[in-house]
Order: structure tokens, then sequence, then C-alpha cells
């Protein structure tokens, strides 16, 4: 290769690595403790959904469906806007910013192009944004520039005196050193600087303007640009072949590049907060349009007092074919009974998911939506822990707990799927009975059970719904399921005529003297 066609490739190395990167940004793994450190730096927060509640709706399932191709940056906001809700003012901006994307799909399209550049970013970048404290520079990292000097100083040694050898290895001792000391501290701030340098990239390509959405980038463009300079290591540096392991390991470049560079961060964290704040929130906005753009059903969200719920023709999102329930609620409860494998816990997930989506970004899935922007509590999935010692009753009463202690702290809605199983028939229905009652006077309650017998004993508080499918598609109904199915499951299971002939005659016998209202028994008026 000519000395011409050797400065020609630099030349074109150089423009490379200042232009954007044009090849398919990569699919970094993100733990759930990442995707939420955004959340977890605001503290405390009374209306955030718990961990338990979290789980029980399949929340990181439908974070995926909301983003499928979203960076780090726009997952975090999503997250947190969905763990803690928003306030009707910022919901209503979000409503108007989302509005506006939809309506101009070429917008949109340009805008989600030009934030797949913080895909780029491969660690989470907001702890050091938000809580973490410069590290301490060393008072020696300023006389970093002797080493190499002293191995020159060395390696002429080496020509002239008959023991140079040893100045070499004492003048390259401090520098190998120095190396496995900061291996492991360099290696993750140099991850740090490229999930950085694509959050400044993308506030450059942001700043070139095109729309209200990104007016604040504009402003933004230099300064992101002259920082992202700061934090790269010297252009002739990165020109020379191989400049920078021989600057590394001969020079310490990459130990005074760190200690550099975490004084440029921390002293820029206030500009690199924004700089996050503007394109992560953006972000989100771009993923819940592309959303919403590609979804058959939804609707924007009323909001609603804090025991009232009305849902007309809701579904779940992540269900490929859903059969629409509508639901209405005012002041009381639901009971919710039906058969085996109709449907009762994705009702109540339906419902849960349809609260948190009104109440974070203002739209539900349904045609017509009435919601509180309250808090949202579910036990719905408690099992027996052989490793923790709690069997399946104590792991109930312990979430039974926890929800009472929460409750009316603010007022909100609690969704219990088969309330006391791990339990006998009587204890189980007593529990119930006494807990629901209890949470009943401070949140709205959606509970299903098996336990036919606590409809009357809620009827005080609780509207009686029976998903009914004997159309074969679930139907919501007035009232208890008068014909379960369990024993019908007996025969098609193959446990024969003889087994199914006794279950159904004690469940008869059972049915006529606990399913009907007893003279005398306890409601919870009387209790």
């Amino acid at each position: 290769m000519s000395s011409f066609d050797h400065l020609q490739h630099l030349w074109r190395s150089a423009i490379a690595t200042l232009a954007p990167s044009t090849a398919p940004p990569p699919n970094h793994f993100f733990t759930p403790q990442d995707i939420g450190r955004l959340h977890d730096q605001d503290g405390a927060n009374c209306a955030s959904i718990d961990a338990q509640t979290w789980d029980d709706l399949l929340l990181p399932s439908f974070e995926d469906k909301l983003a499928p191709d979203a960076s780090i940056f726009g997952r975090q906001v999503l997250h947190r806007r969905l763990r803690a809700g928003v306030d009707d003012a910022a919901c209503s901006a979000q409503r108007t910013r989302l509005q506006g994307l939809i309506a101009d799909p070429a917008h949109l399209a340009a805008l989600h192009a030009q934030l797949r550049m913080l895909r780029h970013a491969d660690v989470d970048v907001t702890a050091l944004l938000f809580s973490e404290t410069p590290p301490v520079t060393p008072w020696w990292s300023s006389w970093l520039w002797l080493l190499p000097v002293l191995l020159l100083v060395s390696v002429a040694a080496l020509v002239t005196l008959p023991l140079g050898w040893m100045l070499t290895l004492a003048a390259l001792a401090p520098l190998m050193a120095l190396q496995i000391r900061y291996h492991q501290e360099i290696e993750g701030w140099t991850a740090t600087i490229r999930s950085l340098g694509a959050l400044l990239a993308t506030v450059g390509l942001l700043g070139k303007g095109g729309g209200a959405l990104t007016e604040p980038f504009v402003a933004a463009r230099a300064a992101a640009a002259r920082l992202h300079v700061r934090l790269d290591r010297p252009f002739a540096l990165r020109m020379i072949p191989g400049g920078r392991q021989y600057a590394d390991w001969f020079a310490a470049g990459n130990i005074a590049h760190y200690f550099r560079t975490a004084r440029i961060v921390f002293g820029q964290r206030a500009f690199l907060r924004e700089c996050y704040l503007a394109c992560a929130n953006l972000e989100a906005d771009v993923a819940l349009a592309r959303h919403l753009s590609a979804m058959p059903r939804w609707c924007w969200a009323e909001r609603g007092g804090a025991r009232e719920l009305l849902l007309e023709d809701g579904v779940h999102p992540l269900m490929a074919q859903p059969t629409p329930l509508s639901l209405s609620l005012q002041e009381r409860g639901a009971f919710v009974s039906g058969q085996n494998a109709s449907g009762k816990s994705t009702f109540l997930r339906m419902v849960g998911l349809n609260l948190l989506a009104a109440r974070a970004f203002g739209f539900c899935y349904a045609t017509r939506a009435r919601l509180p922007a309250v808090p949202v509590r579910a036990s719905m999935q408690n099992e027996d822990s052989l490793l923790g010692g709690e069997s399946l009753y104590m792991a109930e009463l312990r979430r039974a707990r926890e929800l009472l202690e929460a409750a009316g702290q603010p007022a909100g809605v609690c969704l219990i799927d088969e309330v006391f199983r791990g339990t006998n028939h009587l204890e189980s229905v007593s529990a119930a009975a006494a807990v629901l009652e209890q949470l009943s006077r401070h949140d709205l309650v959606l509970v299903s059970s098996h336990n036919l017998v606590l409809a009357p004993l809620l009827q005080a508080g609780f509207d009686a719904i029976c998903i009914d499918t004997t159309s074969g598609r679930p139907v919501l109904q007035k009232g208890v399921l008068r014909n379960p199915n369990g024993i019908a499951l007996l025969a098609r299971e193959g446990f024969g005529p003889q087994i199914e002939g006794r279950a159904a005659e004690v469940a008869r016998w059972l049915s006529g003297h606990l399913l009907e209202p007893v003279t005398g028994a306890p409601t919870a008026q009387q209790a």
C-alpha cells in the first residue's frame, strides 16, 4: 500500500469514528434491576406498584410488548411511569404528545430512526447520573506523564549500561501494577463512556430540528458535541494503528483517561442528566405511539373516582385473540365466579393492566373506559416455598396482611384470585370473608373464588359476577355460578362413573346446606 493510500485509509477511519453508526443497533440484555433503577432513584412512593403485584399482573411481559426495540433509556422511563403512575397534568401533556405523534406517521418514523443510536448503550448510567459520588483521584495521577519518560530513559540505559535492563524492569513495574489494579474499573468505565457517547450522539441527531418535540435538543446540540469530543481519546492517537494499546501499556494512557473523563463527567453531570431525561422521555413517547398505532383496540381513558370502574369491551393486550368483556362497578366490589378454565384469572389481570395503563399512559385496551388513577395491589400467584419454609396458607396470610396494611394508604384497587386456597374449606371461607370485608372498607376489591358460599356472605359490599362459557366464549353475567364443572372434569379425565356419581351426590348435599343464605348467617353489615 502506498503512502497516499495509507493516508486515505486513515482519513476514512477518522470520518467513520465521528459519523453516526449505520449498523443495526445490538440487542443488549438488561436485568429487571437495571430497568427499574431510574424508578428506584425516586425513593419510596406510596402509589408505586409493589413487587408481587408487578409479577402477578405479568407486567414484565407487558413492558416488552410496549417497547420491543427501545433502548435501556426509554425502557427505564416507561418502567417508572408504569410503576408509579403520573399525575393528571403530566397525563394530559403525554396524551397531547402521543396524539401528535400518531397523527404524523412520517415524523414518528423519523424520530424512531434517530433514537436507534441509543440502543448502542450497553450499560445503565442512571446511578452515575443521579446518585453516585465521584471517584477519588489519587495524588499521583497528575504525575503519570513521568512513567513513559522514565521508560524511555531506562531503554537508553539498556543500550549504554551493563545492568540497564534492571532500570527497564523498574520502569515497567509500576505501569504493569497500575494496569492490574485498575483493569476492572477501566473496563466498566469504558462501557459507561460508550453509553454516554450514544446519548450525546443522539442529542446531536435530534438537535438538527424538525418538530416541537425536538426543540430542547437544538440548544443542547453544540454542547453535546463538545462534550462528546472531550470524553473520547485524542484524535491523533485513534488514527495511529495500535496507538491506543501502546499508549495504555507504556504510558498508562487508559488510566489517565479514566481519571480525566471522570472529572469531566461529574462536572457535567447536570447537563448529562438533562440529556438523559430528554432522550429517554422522547423515546418512551415514540415507543407508546408506535405501540398504539399497531393495536386494534384501545381508547383514551377518562379518570373517575377512587371507587368507580367502567370498562366497555376491555381486552388483555398480551392475548392473541382476546374476548372483549365489559365491567361497571360503583362503590361496590365484585365477587367473580366461573367454571374451571373460564378465565377468571385472566379477567382480573385484564382489569388490573388496564387500570395501570390508564394511570400511567392515559389509554387502555377497550372501546370506552372510566377508571380511577389509584394504586393497584394484587394477590394472585401465592405459592408455598420449600426453601423458605413457608406453606401456601402462610404465604397467603402474609400477602393478606400486606394488603390490609396498605389498604386506604392511599385508597386503591385490590385484585385477589382464589383467596385462601391453602386451608380447609370452612376456615378458608371464614378467613376470606373477614379479610375481604375489612379490605372493602378502604379499597375497591375484585376477588375470584371457587368457594361460592362466599357470595352471600359478601353480598353487602360486593356485586356477584359470573363468567359464563356455555356459548364457547366467556361472557360476564350478574349472579353466582350455578353449574360448576369440577365434577364433570372427573369423568373427562377418566376417573370413572362411580367416583363421579359419589362426588355429585356429596356436592348436591353441600350445595343445599351452604350455597343459599342461611338464616342468621353473619354478613358484613352485622360484623
